[in-house]
């Protein structure tokens, strides 16, 4: 076999091999947006995998190879909702930026998201992202990097020293994801009345963010319960 002979052939394979993500990307997508279909009409919970299975012409065994349990469409519709919002980050990068004013959009970007489902839906969809959380930490495995929203735009804050030099970008982003977390199912439970989730968390997370840029002042001791007269 030439030279010639074996790049076609290496590129044949490519082509073959982005073929098929490609139309593995296709079919998850056509899955999660018949789950998601069902959800709005039936409920999360009445809805089962036959359903789901129906609705997107395919057979349970294709189901099961891409979800393991119904629980991890779940998951799925929290990933593209996050993917959405750091794609707004991405793009505002690419100018001159403010941090709170990036944040702002990112949320504004996946509330919009979030608004497009029912309250309930939203609500499960969170608490099975902590489960998720939960089995990574057990299972010692890394984290979702798919389900990062922060951690480019505090790297490249830090960089540009709009963050203090020594913040842990990672932990940061972290912190910041918990309260869009924690704010999603607030909002969908109907905490936050009238006013918009976007611009709550944005401010909690720019609080966050102040707290880190603040000169750390000398801790005093934590007095507890018992210790105090």
């Amino acid at each position: 076999m030439t030279s010639t002979d074996a790049a076609a052939g290496a590129d044949r394979g490519q082509r073959r091999a982005s073929f098929q993500r490609a139309r593995s990307h296709e079919t998850k997508r056509m899955l999660v947006q018949a789950a998601m279909a069902l959800w709005r009409t039936k409920g999360y919970a009445a809805t089962t995998v036959a359903d789901i299975c129906t609705a997107a012409g395919v057979s349970k065994a294709l189901f099961y190879f891409y979800f393991p349990r119904k629980e991890d469409v779940l998951f799925e519709v929290g990933v593209l909702s996050t993917q959405s919002a750091h794609r707004t980050i991405h793009a505002l990068l690419d100018k001159p930026y403010d941090i709170e004013a990036v944040i702002l959009a990112a949320l504004t970007a996946f509330e919009r998201s979030m608004a497009r489902n029912p309250r309930e839906l939203i609500i499960e969809t969170i608490l099975e992202g902590y489960r998720h959380e939960h089995r990574i930490l057990a299972a010692e495995t890394p984290p979702d990097v798919d389900a990062d929203m922060f951690t480019e735009l505090f790297s490249r804050a830090h960089d540009d020293k709009k963050l203090p030099r020594g913040v842990d970008v990672t932990h940061l982003a972290y912190l910041a994801q918990t309260l869009v977390s924690e704010g999603a199912r607030h909002w969908a439970a109907g905490a936050f009345g009238d006013r918009s989730f976007a611009d709550v968390v944005t401010a909690d997370i720019c609080t966050l963010i102040n707290g880190y840029s603040t000169k750390p002042r000398r801790r005093r001791p934590h007095v507890g319960l018992r210790d105090r007269p």
